[in-house]
């Protein structure tokens, strides 16, 4: 082989998909293909030159694509080394519909159209790419975050993780002279177990728990307004944070005590861990969480078990499942353990649990629950609605359900779920409302279409009953579909709002990001699609309320073609595939979890399947455009 050949062939080996194809494949496709030159500004291939005789891969340059005179739209993509064109119009035989320009002295590896359509039959692998072009990057990709994540999660599974590592929550602590009453009071609002007695300079010299109170206090007939160190345990068990939690097992075996303490060189208090904060390492499974959820008698214990959906969740992360299935998981999840709070905080307040054919009220999940896409971390946004009984108001029946809404709330910001920095729960009197009072809020927002009416329907016609009397939110969705198909000027106003968030591609680079060159991927990436496609579900008046799912609801009656449905689709999985990823690395470096990605800090497989995805996003816009003449 001559060292041109052997240069080309490192080359292609180096970029998707040529870098999974056959070595003889590669070399039947170099034997037959040439180089050539393009000068900065010249036009490569347009829509003039009829029908596509050339299959390009850039071997040097930038190649930008911008629609032709006359076409509908903006869209304008860039293209860099190693990726190739135009792949639609030589798979349909047609001409192009972008004008691809030399942005630089560009250099170019083209093959004949004859010889591309050979080399389809000849590679599995080549064909696979160039017919469903997104998927096939998107599985490479996939496999290469399988690989890197499995030997992690394998780590977090053994006795090899660092306390440091598994410590859930900050520790509840107090001073020796503190009452055990007050202790008792700290411990039942905090939700914990334990109290753990610390001297002024926040060292551990004692622990206090549960059993405890019954051994040393109860039993022992003493007054619960002693000084909380005449019923502690000394010398608690502690171990520094780089230990093992084979270490911490081995030493709770030897000396019977249920928690060891996280301390710091210095002694000062990191953290603790629990006998079941250890061992949930080695047991969380899918049907032993459901079943421990459905059993779980206190809040604080649901508390942990939102920390083994995590870990569970992103184990089978590491182990292959795909986004659109994982957020579906975590999302069921956390529904069921919402509908647990419910049940147990019902009992609390000593009020009947609500059921599906009960008249009464309904829990609604709203935004990413709604819609069944959460991720790792999410906020809370939920609502009540209820039915009125004959002889109440809404105002006196609002007062009987925001108590219990408030404590719900807030149990499931013990459970990891933070408040909605908008106030959208059900403990905000203006999102506990009846039946009739949601439709007039939602009339409101349909009739008069202001930005905020818009913003607020983008979260709450994603609406979903989770738990209660289920025949409200049926018969609010049936409702709202009627009022819209009623109001037409609605959907337009919110596909013209849509279409303001265009997916960040940039014109002489390829993202335009913002501070420390990131970009909100829930912001400019998921939301786009998110909301186009919530526009064609309530066009169409459906009850899906996942956006997947309404894509493929409507996919027929839009006339939208499999391989373009796939290709959005998988476009919007590899979206949330990155802020499930970038959320995974941020829990792993003990950061708090965002959405905001470096693209610099992606691999070039990563890159190139982003902007891909973008440009899927650009296209479902265009559709969106069309159909309501923006």
């Amino acid at each position: 082989m001559s060292a041109t050949h052997t240069s080309q062939l490192a080359f292609f080996t180096s970029h998707a998909p040529f870098d999974r194809m056959e070595r003889a494949h590669l070399l039947w496709m170099l034997a037959r293909m040439e180089l050539a030159y393009y000068a900065r500004g010249e036009t490569i291939v347009a829509p003039e030159h009829g029908q596509v005789t050339r299959f390009f891969v850039i071997q040097r340059g930038l190649v930008s694509g911008g629609r032709a005179a006359g076409m509908p739209g903006d869209a304008l993509l860039e293209l860099h080394e190693g990726e190739c064109f135009p792949l639609g119009a030589l798979l349909s035989g047609r001409a192009v519909a972008s004008v691809y320009r030399a942005e630089q002295d560009v250099f170019c590896f083209e093959l004949s159209a004859q010889d591309f359509h050979s080399l389809l039959e000849l590679s599995q692998v080549f064909k696979d790419f160039c017919t469903r072009r997104i998927a096939a990057l998107f599985e490479q990709s996939s496999q290469v975050l399988q690989s890197r994540l499995f030997h992690t999660a394998i780590e977090q599974q053994s006795f090899s993780s660092t306390l440091a590592s598994i410590i859930r929550r900050e520790p509840v602590s107090c001073a020796p002279e503190v009452s055990i009453r007050i202790a008792l009071g700290r411990m039942h609002a905090a939700r914990v177990g334990a109290m753990i007695v610390v001297d002024t300079a926040n060292k551990p010299v004692g622990i206090f728990t549960l059993p405890d109170l019954l051994d040393r206090v109860v039993l022992a007939g003493l007054s619960i307004d002693q000084p909380i160190s005449t019923v502690m345990s000394r010398e608690p068990l502690s171990l520094p944070p780089g230990a093992t939690t084979y270490e911490a097992a081995m030493a709770m075996a030897r000396t019977g005590f249920r928690h060891v303490l996280v301390t710091e060189r210095n002694g000062t208090l990191r953290g603790i861990l629990s006998e079941r904060d250890l061992f949930s390492l080695q047991r969380v499974g899918l049907r032993q969480l459901h079943a421990a959820i459905r059993q779980a008698d206190s809040v604080s214990a649901l508390a942990g078990l939102s920390g083994d959906v995590r870990q569970l969740t992103q184990n089978m992360m590491a182990q292959g499942v795909a986004a659109e299935q994982l957020t579906q998981l975590i999302s069921t999840l956390n529904d069921l353990l919402t509908a647990r709070i419910i049940e147990l905080e019902c009992g609390a307040a000593r009020l009947p649990v609500p059921g599906a054919e009960q008249p009464g009220w309904c829990w609604l999940a709203l935004g990413a629950q709604g819609r069944q896409e959460q991720t790792f971390y999410s906020d809370q946004d939920n609502g009540i609605i209820f039915s009125l009984p004959s002889d109440k108001t809404p105002k006196a029946q609002r007062q009987v359900l925001l108590p219990l809404a408030q404590r719900i709330n807030q149990a499931l910001a013990d459970c990891g779920f933070p408040p909605c920095s908008g106030g959208i729960m059900a403990g905000n009197p203006e999102w506990c409302l009846s039946i009739e009072e949601w439709q007039n809020t939602f009339a409101d927002w349909i009739e008069h279409g202001s930005p905020e009416d818009l913003l607020n329907a983008s979260v709450f016609f994603d609406f979903r009953a989770l738990a209660g009397h289920t025949a409200l939110a049926e018969r609010l969705r049936a409702w709202l579909n009627e009022k819209i198909a009623a109001t037409p000027r609605f959907l337009q106003q919110m596909a013209a709002n849509a279409l303001r968030n265009r997916p960040p591609l940039g014109v002489w680079r390829d993202f335009v990001t913002g501070p420390q060159e990131t970009l909100d991927i829930k912001l400019n990436g998921t939301t786009p699609f998110v909301d186009a496609v919530r526009i064609f579900a309530l066009a169409s008046e459906g009850a899906a309320t996942n956006t997947v799912q309404r894509l493929r609801d409507v996919a027929q009656a839009l006339h939208i073609g499999v391989a373009e449905l796939e290709g959005w689709v998988d476009a919007f999985n590899f979206l949330q595939t990155l802020r499930l990823r970038h959320q995974y690395e941020c829990g792993a470096q003990g950061k708090a979890a965002d959405n905001l990605i470096n693209p610099e800090q992606l691999n070039e497989l990563d890159r190139r399947i982003l902007k891909e995805a973008f440009r899927q996003t650009r296209k479902l816009q265009e559709r969106l455009r069309m159909d309501y003449r923006l």
